[in-house]
């Protein structure tokens, strides 16, 4: 079993991320043309990325901790100044994955937007398709004009 140190994992981290990517720009290309079957699959596969990004930062904080750096996010700029020959190689990881961690929030604010029109637009035809509710006494006279009848007061014999 390989030890996990913030190297190993910021070496997933990056890759994952970038999987992350890949799935909302086809999320997104999905949202705008409107072709929606393939959103659930979609959907499953970012859960489960996300997911393994939140155990491998775990793992990367535990990481940090275990080399006596603060087990944050703050702790990776001391760790990569400390981390010698892996320095340029840990920097450059940390800057792509805090790069691409801002591009796929940005992604999903746009998806989500895009989601919110998709809604509004199905909920218009919907209303479009739903029955006017017309008063009891209107009827469509022969022109096909809707026409207001006046109450009836009834007939009375006598």
């Amino acid at each position: 079993m390989t030890t996990v140190t913030p190297l190993n994992s910021l070496r997933e981290e990056e890759h994952i991320m970038a999987t992350l990517l890949d799935l909302l720009r086809q999320e997104q290309h999905l949202l705008v043309t409107a072709e929606i079957d393939g959103l659930p699959a979609l959907t499953t596969r970012k859960t489960a990325l996300v997911t393994q990004m939140t155990v491998l930062s775990a793992q990367r904080h535990r990481a940090l901790g275990k080399s006596g750096f603060p087990a944050e996010e703050a702790g990776m700029d001391a760790w990569i100044a400390a981390s010698g020959a892996e320095r340029d190689e840990s920097a450059a990881l940390w800057q792509a994955l805090l790069a691409h961690t801002r591009e796929a929030k940005e992604l999903n604010r746009i998806n989500g937007m895009l989601i919110n029109k998709q809604m509004a637009h199905a909920q218009d035809a919907l209303q479009a398709l739903r029955p006017q509710s017309i008063p009891a006494n209107n009827f469509y006279g022969p022109g096909g004009i809707s026409t207001t009848l006046p109450r009836s007061r009834g007939f009375i014999a006598g």
